[in-house]
């Protein structure tokens, strides 16, 4: 009886036409801003296609390092020297050389240092003064004489960056051999970056920006020097980097890339267990807590630990003598093995902490391999430590206190970085998103692969429209977003925005080609957010300078409304008329659902072009019977900001 009543109401209601909203809210559109068709505006050049692609000019200078360096645990220091061998392969003559000195960021004098807030925050450093010594700077350019040409003439350290001006051009296809002595104090905590944790067996040292670096030359900008502030990451050159590190005796030191003096440096048990390891999908341990917790003779003596790690932009390490060490293998597309592995002292181990980490490793390797494009590393190792997450190429450091989805979620990020920028080389410095954003939308997906999705909890894109209500775009220098926004500005609001393409701009399948696309053409290069659009647009065979304006270069929202729903002749029969409008300034493809008073269900969907003349669409439904509601955005994948105009239903008339 209920059921049949219900019926009744809505016809009644119905035959009434009273489907109208009473709002006098004004739409904020404009078809012609948001359609400009120079929005995304790219001549080709014969470096960089339109099409989005490498040009056939394309080139990139290449810089690869020999370092040798020592730690010295008392006087919390790090002693090394650099060896860089720089080939210039760009059409220009260089009469200069940039480096990097990320280490004087700590200074007390430096830019970044007093831009720090009072409340220090995540990327600030208070009270130390640290930052590089250097010395026996040498720059000679190697010809194929036997003669060496020393060529520096003068070099100048200005805060973050050190110039080397040359006596003599450095032509193209030439090279510079630059040397230099180099030594720095460990801050405490390094802009959550590197730095160093106290633990009961021992303090563990994370090391990362620890060598002089050279700065990128490129097509887009030529010398990229902007400074190190400690918000905005990194953007470096690729070449081959070995490097040897010398600790004490007790320590066990990961690192970046192959170790190549592993039955030097470990002992039988060790080089037994690592073997297992390489051969078991299950977590084997290498060093125990019962290894570590052992009475150590007091020992002056030291080790050096050797890696090198090829056709990479960065390499970091982590050394110990508090670290239990576990390890398993990961089975690559190809069919090669790749060790996954973890360090953590013993108070942060066991099954709900650090016990899985090796696991969440694994998973996220395989799952990105799989994916996206193959782990290029031979280790992939988790560090627990004092910083909360920072990736490098092959290594991670992430937080000692972390614990179950919270440490799956870290490492899964810090690990997805491997592909963006580790592989696809973009200026993480100017543009944060094109790392961050991108690994946040894959790291959403694996997330619900691993285990059955057991960390996996479902959030719905119409819950997070608040999320973006901010002052700033996307397009944003990274130290120009306030850390409260920038989680927002460089991960979750892109991250949506490729959410946003899949589900309901090109589809699925289109897409997923599209940014496979987009890695295998930039796999080890420099791509711009540019080369990216062009390749997404090329790709998937669609227009989208109005995507790409509303949702990464402003701030645009989204708003879709249902304005009215009527019987065509006042009969339910004749079907039904449908007013919409885009009520904010972003456009974006129409999903209605419309349910019948019989329960039949049907979908509608309409391209974004019918926003290209007007805010305002009124289109016709071939309904038979009384319609129950019409919903807007049903699966619920646009973050639109008014849910209120978005349900009209009879029963509320």
């Amino acid at each position: 009886m209920k059921f049949i009543s219900h019926i009744l109401i809505l016809i009644i209601f119905s035959f009434q036409n009273i489907f109208a909203q009473n709002s006098t809210e004004v739409s904020k559109y404009n078809a012609s801003d948001v359609f400009n068709p120079l929005t995304n505006y790219n001549p080709s050049t014969i470096y960089r296609s339109a099409s989005g692609m490498p040009g056939p000019s394309y080139w990139q200078n290449r810089a690869d390092y020999s370092i040798a360096c020592a730690l010295n645990c008392v006087e919390n220091t790090i002693t090394g020297k650099v060896k860089i061998e720089y080939t210039n392969n760009s059409p220009d003559a260089l009469d200069f050389v940039w480096l990097q000195l990320d280490q004087n960021k700590f200074s007390s004098e430096s830019r970044g240092n007093k831009i720090t807030p009072t409340f220090v925050g995540r990327y600030g450093v208070k009270n130390f003064n640290g930052g590089y010594e250097i010395s026996n700077v040498r720059v000679e350019k190697i010809t194929k004489k036997t003669k060496v040409l020393n060529v520096l003439g003068k070099f100048l350290v200005e805060d973050t960056r050190m110039q080397l001006r040359l006596k003599e051009s450095l032509n193209s296809r030439e090279k510079l051999s630059i040397s230099m002595d180099f030594k720095f104090k460990i801050p405490s905590n390094g802009s959550d970056r590197m730095g160093k944790l106290l633990s009961k067996n021992g303090a563990v040292f994370q090391l990362a920006q620890w060598y002089p670096r050279v700065c990128v030359y490129d097509d887009i900008s030529g010398w990229n020097t902007s400074p190190y502030l400690g918000g905005g990451e990194f953007y470096l050159e690729y070449g081959d980097i070995e490097f040897e590190i010398t600790v004490p005796t007790n320590h066990i030191v990961v690192a970046s890339g192959q170790l190549l003096n592993s039955k030097t440096v470990l002992n039988a048990s060790q080089l037994k267990n690592l073997e297992k390891a390489y051969n078991s999908e299950k977590t084997i341990e290498i060093q125990s807590a019962k290894e570590v917790e052992k009475i150590m003779p007091k020992d002056t003596s030291t080790k050096i630990w050797k890696f090198r790690c090829e056709n990479t932009r960065d390499v970091a390490w982590a050394s110990s003598e508090a670290f239990v060490w576990d390890a398993a293998v990961a089975k690559l597309p190809s069919g090669k093995k790749c060790l996954v592995q973890s360090v953590y002292p013993i108070e942060y181990g066991g099954k709900l902490a650090w016990g899985r980490s090796t696991e969440y490793v694994k998973h996220s390797i395989e799952y990105y391999s799989k994916t996206l494009m193959e782990y290029p590393y031979p280790v992939a190792t988790n560090v627990a430590g004092i910083v909360s997450g920072m990736e490098y190429p092959g290594i991670v450091f992430c937080g000692a206190s972390d614990r179950e989805g919270e440490l799956f979620g870290v490492t899964d990020h810090e690990f997805g970085h491997t592909w963006f920028p580790m592989i696809v080389g973009s200026n993480e410095r100017k543009y944060a998103w094109m790392d961050e954003g991108f690994n946040t939308y894959f790291n959403n997906l694996s997330i619900k692969e691993f285990n059955k999705g057991e960390f996996y909890r479902e959030q719905f894109a119409d819950q997070t429209a608040g999320y973006f209500n901010k002052s700033k775009s996307i397009l944003n220098n990274a130290d120009a977003i306030t850390e409260a926004d920038l989680g927002i500005l460089a991960y979750f609001k892109p991250a949506m925005g490729l959410e946003m393409l899949k589900e309901a701009v090109i589809g699925e399948d289109r897409f997923n080609y599209a940014f496979k696309q987009y890695i295998k053409r930039w796999a080890f290069k420099h791509p711009s957010p540019f080369d990216f659009f062009n390749t997404v647009e090329n790709a998937s065979g669609e227009d989208l300078g109005w995507f790409w304006k509303s949702w990464f270069f402003e701030k645009y929202k989204i708003d879709q409304a249902i304005k009215s729903v009527k019987y065509k002749n006042n009969t339910p029969a004749e079907g039904i008329t449908i007013r919409l409008e885009n009520m904010q300034q972003m456009p974006m493809p129409v999903e209605l659902e419309i349910k019948e008073i019989s329960g039949n269900i049907y979908q509608v969907k309409l391209p974004v072009e019918i926003w290209q003349k007007s805010g305002e669409w009124i289109f016709d439904y071939p309904s038979k019977q009384a319609v129950e509601y019409v919903k807007l955005n049903p699966r619920r994948i646009l973050p639109d900001i008014n849910l209120n105009n978005n349900m009209w239903k009879v029963s509320n008339q």
